[in-house]
């Protein structure tokens, strides 16, 4: 004699494995790079070129929201999107400010503000001071750059040789001549290794003939640099 079987009853304890409470999402990657690129833009407070870091997280803020709206069910991570976007908003409003203001206010009275591209010698032309750098002789200027790493006898020095870029600070190669500014620190201030972009201000002079420096093929540039940070 067969027994009927009943059919099973799944348990009310039971999940069902079909059910969306249960189904899995997946991260967005437009969320993730956001809050990358919102961190790595916290460099633009000490740098206005890095601004596009935060360029890029507010832009990957934006496509990660429009991607979550688009796919609910999904995509996850609309709180690093969040985090990401915010951090990048702040940044890009206040690092111009920061930077415009430093601008403004850093120039010692009496000093007249140049950059290295007054003192390179033209693509092409020989290595030696243009008329731009000639002109400066004597003056009393303003610039920032950056320390050639080989250049410092110690880490309190008093002379060290300025380079315009990051390349030539951090790879220590030989800078063209008219890429370096032989510094003299006078005062009680003293120059130690550092990846930092530094200001200076001091009595510039220029030379036409190049002055050996050991370590280094020589110099045209020399500053006594009564302003250093």
């Amino acid at each position: 004699m067969s027994t009927a079987t009943s059919p099973q009853v799944a348990s009310p304890t039971q999940p069902d494995l079909y059910s969306d409470e249960y189904s899995y999402t997946s991260l967005s990657r437009a969320a993730v790079l956001s809050l990358v690129f919102g961190i790595l833009g916290l460099l633009s407070w000490y740098s206005p070129l890095l601004l596009f870091l935060s360029m890029l997280g507010a832009i990957f803020a934006l496509v990660a929201f429009a991607n979550l709206k688009k796919y609910p069910n999904e995509l996850s991570g609309k709180n690093l999107a969040r985090l990401g976007g915010t951090i990048s908003l702040l940044m890009l409003a206040a690092s111009p400010i920061k930077h415009t203001y430093v601008y403004y206010t850093e120039l010692p009275e009496g000093y007249e503000r140049i950059s290295f591209a007054a003192l390179k010698s033209p693509v092409g032309a020989p290595d030696i001071p243009p008329d731009t750098a000639l002109e400066l002789d004597g003056k009393k200027v303003f610039l920032k750059g950056y320390i050639h790493p080989t250049s410092l006898s110690s880490n309190a020095a008093k002379t060290f040789i300025l380079v315009p870029d990051w390349a030539t600070c951090c790879f220590g190669q030989q800078p063209p001549l008219t890429h370096m500014i032989e510094v003299r620190l006078t005062g009680e201030v003293f120059a130690s290794k550092s990846l930092r972009r530094h200001s200076l201000a001091g009595t510039l002079s220029v030379r036409t003939r190049k002055k050996p420096i050991d370590g280094l093929e020589g110099v045209f540039y020399e500053l006594e640099a009564d302003h250093f940070q």
